[in-house]
């Protein structure tokens, strides 16, 4: 036993000793409002073969957490700390979100890779604060406009608002997203090929509006007239042969419905709407087909971010610099149950998925996207807070097609590319100590299957409350009381043991609070101003 410990102890320092001096480059791919089971190599039916590529040459997470929604997520991803932490979003007596504007000692990636010799460069949606060159990237091409996936309108480059063409027939952002990413690309190759990147290309794809290209939605539209039940079921059986998941399939619950209520929304779809997970067979025929439909296009647009990711992972290997980057994929929540009409409107007389349509996909194929976890995104149940996380290096992850199920979260994924480029950060800030990062490198989880030690993962979002420690949850719905779920056993939330295990529960609440006290000291100390540095 004593020489097992010796022996792998070994294999770690130097793996990752030898990790950190390969100085690779680092692709962080994200795609937004992706489900547990939207890919292939996670129990899809969508085609992703580029993706699932990766996954057999690389390892999977089958347990990787986001923060359940958009604009935290990525402000931990690229900082390290909790969103709370920085402004960026609420806490209990303290304002945050979309005007809350970091503390100067909360930098982002770029601004530490600087010093290591590295290029930086973004490409898609962007949603932290302040512009994205003072951030330290060296170019970005920041689509702020989400609104309509056929437009360019409300697009930055390098910080400079762009003109939209006069004529956008050909313009798709998955792919505009993708040609941005390779223009860069080839611009560090013929200019800095000395010099290691790091690229963060955040896809909108899948959020709504569901707009994709007729000849990707064809593939997909009559794939789901047989219902969310029946590709729960089907998803689940294949997640459950790959050895993803160990948990039963949550139950469908006909109550649960969109986050945010807009009752004058689904009479502006027409009656194919619904805005409840119902069982199948008890939807009328007009809402087997419009219901199918909207899956169609969710499927679509994510065979075609897989389809552009491909085009980019074309342009490493041209580069001759694929063997030595690590490609990281990821989602920010889970598959969205919302549920509206916003920017320019909806036509229901256009065909759906095209420019003038504003369709969301709704609770029913959202559960089904997050097989087989509860709830969406903006909960803190597993549905909207566990997504996929694929890692791909060929210089430095000598692993095939594994699994690693130790627990991680977006707040890993700084200190994890810090290690390996090499960065240790600063421990003062303007003379000022700065606060220490909750985020754990998982280089040693990239070399083999190993558990990254840590005391909880914390979670909280709109009221949405849950910490993680070792096995044990504890999840409460905004205004509800603390449910307790043995995750070894039951990661689709079924069994709430706080009843019978109250020592147990009462534990983990002390260590919520805790911590979000601790949070609170923190960012009381400066206050969100609404004025400075705005999101653009």
């Amino acid at each position: 036993m004593i020489l097992s410990r010796i022996i792998f102890s070994l294999v770690i320092l130097f793996g990752s000793s030898a990790l950190a001096a390969a100085k690779p480059n680092i692709v962080m791919i994200l795609a937004d409002d992706l489900g547990y089971s939207d890919l292939g190599c996670y129990g899809s039916e969508i085609a992703t073969p580029q993706l699932d590529a990766l996954a057999k040459d690389g390892v999977r997470f089958t347990q990787f957490y986001n923060t359940a929604r958009c604009w935290p997520t990525r402000s931990a991803l690229l900082s390290g700390y909790y969103a709370q932490q920085t402004h960026r979003d609420a806490l209990p007596d303290l304002r945050g979100g979309a005007m809350g504007v970091r503390q100067d000692w909360a930098r982002l990636l770029p601004d530490y890779l600087k010093a290591a010799g590295y290029r930086s460069y973004h490409t898609g949606k962007w949603h932290i604060d302040g512009k994205v060159l003072a951030s330290g990237f060296d170019h970005s091409m920041n689509i702020a406009n989400s609104g309509n996936f056929f437009s360019s309108e409300g697009m930055f480059l390098d910080d400079v608002a762009l003109k939209p063409a006069d004529n956008e027939k050909d313009f798709y952002l998955t792919i505009a997203t993708a040609d941005h990413a390779i223009t860069t690309l080839k611009d560090h190759a013929a200019n800095f090929s000395g010099k290691p990147f790091f690229q963060y290309i955040a896809f909108h794809a899948p959020h709504f509006p569901l707009q994709a290209l007729p000849q990707d939605i064809a593939k997909y539209r009559d794939r789901y007239l047989g219902g969310w039940d029946l590709l729960r079921n089907e998803r689940y059986a294949r997640q459950k042969k790959m050895g993803l998941v160990s948990t039963a399939l949550s139950v469908l619950d006909p109550k649960v419905g969109p986050p945010y209520s807009f009752p004058n929304v689904p009479q502006a779809y027409g009656p194919g709407e619904i805005v409840n997970s119902l069982p199948w067979v008890d939807l009328t025929e007009e809402q087997h087909r419009f219901q199918a439909t909207k899956m169609a296009i969710h499927a679509a647009m994510v065979d075609r971010m897989d389809q552009e990711i491909g085009r980019i992972i074309a342009q490493l290997k041209a580069m001759n610099v694929y063997d030595n980057t690590l490609i990281l994929f990821a989602s920010d929540n889970g598959a969205s149950a919302e549920i509206m009409v916003r920017d320019g409107g909806h036509d229901p007389k256009a065909e759906p998925g095209s420019k003038a349509t504003y369709l969301c996909l709704g609770p029913g194929f959202s559960s089904a996207c997050n097989t087989p976890f509860r709830m969406h995104k903006t909960w803190v149940h597993e549905g909207g807070i566990s997504t996929p996380l694929i890692a791909h290096w060929p210089k430095g992850i000598s692993s095939k097609n594994e699994l690693r199920h130790t627990p991680a979260h977006v707040i890993d994924i700084a200190p994890t590319i810090l290690e390996l480029a090499g960065i240790e950060k600063p421990k003062e800030w303007n003379g000022e100590p700065i606060p220490a990062a909750p985020g754990k490198s998982l280089v040693p989880a990239l070399l083999k299957d190993v558990e990254i030690p840590r005391d909880s993962l914390w979670w909280l979002h709109e009221g949405h409350r849950a910490l993680r420690s070792g096995d044990w949850k504890l999840v409460a719905l905004n205004g509800k009381p603390w449910e307790l779920y043995d995750l070894k056993t039951d990661r689709a939330e079924q069994h709430d043991l706080a009843a019978s295990q109250p020592e147990q529960a009462k534990k983990l609440e002390q260590l919520w609070q805790q911590q979000t006290d601790a949070f609170t000291v923190l960012a009381k100390k400066t206050q969100p101003d609404k004025k400075k540095n705005a999101p653009k």
